[in-house]
């Protein structure tokens, strides 16, 4: 496979997407945070003395979506046409997951505006909770699937072939 990210001297560059077709496409990336009891319990109960740890998260995320272009060098900016953030609390883990899907009309693609929202909510989640939890982990970010352009229809098959849990 040949990379379009570099010049001849190896210098990255924005890829030139000018002569590509724009097309309807959408990426869907997930990631989790394990968490202690207490914590779990407070985000559940809204007792999280920062506020509404969740909603504060779905706004970062989209926030972090759509501002990927100025963290990420190489990203495009994009005219995001939707953004939603997810959260899915599992107790028997401590777990809070979150899923992040971003879509656009346009001419390349959104994986990493889906990989960044996600990752934004989790960190959010994170600052939140870390006067009550100092060993919280963030793990398993990964993009689920993506649709439009020139590869189609992409889904991660990394996951083990486990079932994966759909949110809304």
């Amino acid at each position: 496979m040949e990379l379009s990210h570099f010049e001849e001297n190896g210098r990255a560059v924005m890829v030139d997407v000018t002569r590509k077709d724009e097309t309807q496409r959408e990426a869907e990336a997930r990631g989790t945070i394990l968490v202690n009891r207490e914590v779990f319990e407070a985000i559940r109960r809204g007792t999280v003395g920062k506020g509404d740890v969740l909603g504060v998260a779905q706004t970062a995320g989209i926030m972090g979506a759509k501002r990927t272009s100025d963290l990420i060098p190489m990203c495009h900016i994009l005219p995001i046409t939707g953004c939603r953030i997810t959260f899915d609390m599992d107790e028997a883990a401590c777990a809070v997951h979150c899923a992040c899907t971003v879509k656009i009309t346009g001419k390349t693609g959104v994986e990493m505006e889906a990989l960044t929202g996600v990752s934004v909510a989790l960190l959010t989640i994170y600052d939140m909770c870390k006067a009550l939890d100092k060993s919280m982990e963030i793990t398993e970010i990964y993009l689920v699937r993506k649709t439009g352009g020139k590869s189609g229809e992409v889904h991660n098959t990394r996951q083990g072939g486990k079932e994966l849990k759909t949110w809304e």
